[in-house]
């Protein structure tokens, strides 16, 4: 159900009702379709910490970009660092 408001008056108007009531849930992409995720995103999917992603960006490992004060991973870019092909035997390119 919506919210009301009151008129100046005192007396209340009609509800407020979402224009598209069928979009009431974000539609959620799949991980690997998105161009870009959070730190926080990262870290839960990566498995590593906050600070060690923090290192990634500043050596030049992990590419992100920045939305005002956000700043935001390239999901292409957490793929890369965690190929899964790497030419090192034993499953991760040897980075830390």
């Amino acid at each position: 159900m919506g919210y009301s408001r009151r008129r100046g008056d005192g007396s209340e108007g009609l509800p407020i009702a979402p224009s598209n009531p069928s979009s009431r849930e974000p539609k959620s992409i799949p991980f690997v379709q998105r161009l870009t995720c959070t730190i926080n995103e990262a870290s839960e999917v990566t498995g590593l910490g906050r600070t060690k992603l923090y290192e990634l960006i500043g050596t030049g490992h992990l590419t992100t970009t920045t939305v005002g004060r956000r700043r935001l991973v390239l999901v292409s870019s957490l793929q890369a660092l965690l190929d899964l092909n790497p030419s090192e035997p034993g499953g991760m390119k040897k980075i830390w």
